[in-house]
């Protein structure tokens, strides 16, 4: 049986693009993903598969008294793919939803590409398609697509640079000098290497001295905060990285009865737990100061490279003034942008903004309206951070802090974080309620 004609086109496979095609193919609206892989891949992409995990194989949080966890929950309720995929292939992690990166790419990748109404095209897009329109390219967007981006309007692009942590194998890690534990007692999913005062000192200066990979156009100034080298927040004093990635809070080692002068945490990365991937490690150094320099750290003295740091390219758009609160261009209802490429930082969050567009679209083409998200909802502070106006307008992740106040204030943050998460998931589920019915729904099986 013949294909209807695509009525929506997506350029992009990530997290985001599959997301939004995954929510106009379950409305019954046809679809054409269009995305780079397998024809060409860049320089972070080592899969053909669509949704691949480039820097982490974690998706943060999965507690309600967490931001990230509310959104994923928020996504679960309005039949989000990518969580239901993260789900389907998770690896021990804690309060954490870790998945098995080749596991949860794969999954993605059957529903998309088996779906009756999509069209699949691997190419690169050089222009911005006619019609309605996607675009979820990633932080990777291609130059020429920049350009007829960026002549869109007088807003300019913006970009930065993003680093990812090395990943190590576990037969590789000296057992004996590591010991296992969560934080505060959440189980024991973690490997956890403690450093006394002088490891952590001599750690701490060979890794603020070592000898970094060349970026061209980098620029110190523009390192993002929320996934800084860290061998460049070791520059920014003594304890910088004892308060950062390194802190021992909430750790006790067995060994000593204490807790650690610092600490470097190892997160499993696939389900058989033979991969390990260094937390809060993302880096750009060479190859050979990796290993030298991490190899100080108790029990990788010895370790293994499944994959090393690396530095690559993000580009994002100067969101506000250009996007609405539903990623639609201001004056073109037909074109959207979705994922990192509009200013939200992180897996999860680039997925969101997907659901939010594929779910607007589709409605839209239907003659409904789109529903609001309000700022009482992880999904609504999002929206509005990419269309409120900013002078410095930045990438963000999902926290409390974009979300509305509570009209009492609640003293204890455990419960005032629990108490907005409650309020958030009662109005999801108002906008579901009211949402049109959908006869096209499917339900997401392993």
């Amino acid at each position: 049986m013949r294909r209807p004609d695509p009525k929506v086109t997506v350029v992009g496979g990530g997290l985001a693009g599959c997301e939004a095609a995954w929510q106009l193919l379950t409305r019954g609206v046809p679809v054409l993903l269009v995305d780079i892989k397998p024809h060409q891949r860049t320089p972070a992409h080592q899969s053909d598969d669509l949704a691949e995990l480039v820097c982490s194989n974690s998706l943060k949080s999965d507690r309600l008294q967490n931001a990230a966890g509310l959104l994923k929950e928020e996504m679960r309720r309005l039949n989000s793919l990518i969580i239901r995929a993260a789900d389907a292939t998770r690896v021990p992690a804690g309060g954490a939803l870790a998945v098995d990166r080749e596991a949860f790419s794969a999954f993605v990748t059957r529903h998309i590409r088996e779906h009756p109404l999509l069209t699949y095209q691997a190419r690169e897009v050089t222009d911005i398609p006619e019609g309605p329109c996607i675009i979820a390219t990633g932080p990777l967007t291609t130059v020429s697509l920049c350009e007829k981006i960026s002549a869109l309007s007088d807003r300019a692009m913006l970009s930065f640079y993003d680093a990812a942590a090395p990943i190590v194998t576990a037969e590789s890690i000296d057992m004996g000098r590591v010991f296992r534990a969560s934080r505060y007692g959440r189980g024991d999913d973690y490997l956890n290497c403690p450093l006394d005062e002088e490891t952590y000192l001599r750690f701490r200066e060979a890794l603020a001295t070592a000898q970094t990979a060349p970026v061209h156009g980098f620029e110190e100034q523009h390192v993002f905060e929320a996934c800084m080298p860290v061998e460049v927040l070791a520059k920014r004093g003594e304890m910088a990285l004892a308060y950062g990635p390194m802190r021992p809070v909430g750790l006790r080692d067995p060994a000593t009865g204490k807790r650690p002068y610092a600490n470097v945490q190892l997160r499993q990365e696939d389900t058989q737990g033979q991969l390990y991937n260094l937390v809060g490690f993302q880096t750009r150094l060479t190859f050979g100061e990796q290993k030298r320099v991490f190899g100080m750290i108790p029990g990788l003295e010895n370790a293994e490279y499944a994959r090393f740091g690396v530095m690559h390219r993000n580009t994002f758009l100067s969101s506000p003034g250009f996007l609405d609160d539903l990623f639609r261009v201001i004056g073109r209802e037909e074109l959207f942008f979705a994922g990192q490429l509009t200013g939200v930082e992180g897996y999860v969050e680039s997925a969101a903004s997907g659901l939010v567009c594929g779910l607007t679209m589709a409605l839209t083409l239907a003659g409904h309206t789109p529903p609001h998200f309000p700022g009482t909802t992880a999904l609504g502070a999002l929206c509005r951070h990419v269309a409120t106006p900013n002078r410095d307008y930045q990438p963000m992740r999902i926290s409390f802090g974009l979300m509305d106040v509570l009209p009492e204030r609640v003293r204890n943050k455990e419960q005032r974080y629990l108490q907005l998460s409650q309020r958030a998931l009662e109005h999801i589920d108002a906008i579901i309620d009211n949402l049109p019915h959908n006869p096209h729904e499917v339900n997401v099986c392993s």
